[in-house]
């Protein structure tokens, strides 16, 4: 396990989180440190396991995954989190990315998709799938005020600065953003850091929903 990214697997259906547990234990660099049955579990087991990343249900009976996702958010040097779902109600899906998701998964993902996913958000990337995010996007920039607020806060930031955001938005990785921008991946690691704390924001995925807010992309 040294050095493989450390996964916590919280779902209510017990068949879930064997299934899960079983195929992401035979995927190289990846180890399931633990396993939560309901929300109000997840800080006990965080604090037990030390995952870098949690893949966590919307629905579960006692707390549901955006209020344990909001909790965990609050907590110093949180795990990043993937919400799964079956992306029946958009309105969670986007209430969850407001309150620090790095992304979502559909619970009939593909498995190689889902490691590939784990991976991406350990090393800082968000995965948020294409067609799905635009659906979602689209819902974000219809609701009110959300451009003027999107664009008064965006105008705090450097025009480099929004450059990157482009990136993010667009789905990019630190060096596909530093080649097309022609910096290095330091220096875009550098920037996303200081948009973050010029901008309250926490993550990539809420940059990449202020972007689209702004109609930048």
């Amino acid at each position: 396990m040294n050095g493989a990214v450390r996964v916590l697997i919280v779902d209510d259906d017990a068949l879930v989180r064997a299934g899960l547990t079983m195929m992401l234990d035979g995927a190289h660099g990846i180890a399931v440190v633990g396993q939560a049955a309901d929300g109000d579990e997840v800080p006990d087991a965080v604090a037990a396991h030390a995952p870098d990343v949690v893949l966590m249900d919307l629905r579960m009976p006692r707390l549901d995954g955006i209020a344990a996702l909001s909790r965990l958010r609050r907590r110093p040097r949180p795990p990043e989190v993937i919400v799964l779902t079956t992306f029946d109600t958009d309105e969670n899906v986007l209430r969850a990315l407001r309150v620090g998701a790095s992304g979502f998964l559909l619970k009939d993902s593909p498995p190689a998709q889902i490691v590939d996913a784990i991976r991406r958000v350990a090393a800082g990337d968000p995965i948020l799938s294409p067609g799905i995010t635009r659906r979602l996007m689209d819902r974000v920039a219809t609701q009110a005020g959300a451009y003027e607020r999107a664009r008064t806060a965006l105008a705090t930031l450097s025009p480099r600065e929004r450059d990157v955001v482009v990136g993010v938005a667009q789905g990019h990785t630190n060096a596909e953003i530093g080649t097309a921008l022609h910096m290095s991946v330091a220096t875009v690691k550098a920037h996303i850091s200081h948009i973050l704390t010029k901008l309250t924001l926490t993550n990539r995925t809420q940059i990449a929903l202020l972007a689209h807010d702004a109609d930048l992309v």
